[in-house]
C-alpha cells in the first residue's frame, strides 16, 4: 500500500471525507531537505474542499536542517489518483524518503528542482 505525505489541508478530516470518502490512518513522520511556502488556490473545488485561499507548498533546498513534520497517510493506489486531482497543476507528485526510513509521495510545487 503507497503512503501519502501531508503538511497541510489533506490532515483536515472534512478534506480527506470529500477528497477520499474516509478519514485517512497514518502516523506522524518528517521530511529533510525541503522548505514551506504558501500558494495561492484559484480551484473553486479546492478552495471550497478546504475553505483555505492559499495552501503550504513543498519547495526543495537540499539543506537537511530544512525539516517539514506531517502526517504520513496509507493510502490506496486510487486514492493517489484522486489526491492528484485535489492537489491541481500548481503541484506535482514525487517519491521521497522521510526520517524514520518510510517512502512516499510528496506533493511540491510544480516549479520546484528537486
Amino acid at each position: 500500500m503507497p503512503y501519502l505525505f501531508s503538511y497541510g489541508t489533506l490532515q483536515k478530516e472534512q478534506v480527506q471525507l470529500e477528497t477520499f470518502g474516509r478519514i485517512l490512518q497514518g502516523e506522524k513522520d518528517v521530511l529533510s531537505g525541503y522548505k514551506l511556502n504558501m500558494l495561492e488556490i484559484t480551484d473553486p473545488e479546492v478552495l471550497r474542499k478546504s475553505g483555505e485561499k492559499f495552501h503550504p507548498v513543498l519547495e526543495f533546498s537540499g539543506n537537511t536542517d530544512d525539516k517539514i513534520e506531517g502526517m504520513l497517510f496509507e493510502v490506496t493506489d486510487t486514492e493517489i489518483l484522486q489526491a492528484d486531482e485535489y492537489e491541481v497543476d500548481d503541484y506535482k507528485r514525487i517519491e521521497a524518503v522521510f526520517k524514520f526510513g518510510n517512502k512516499g509521495f510528496i506533493y511540491l510545487a510544480a516549479s520546484s528542482e528537486e
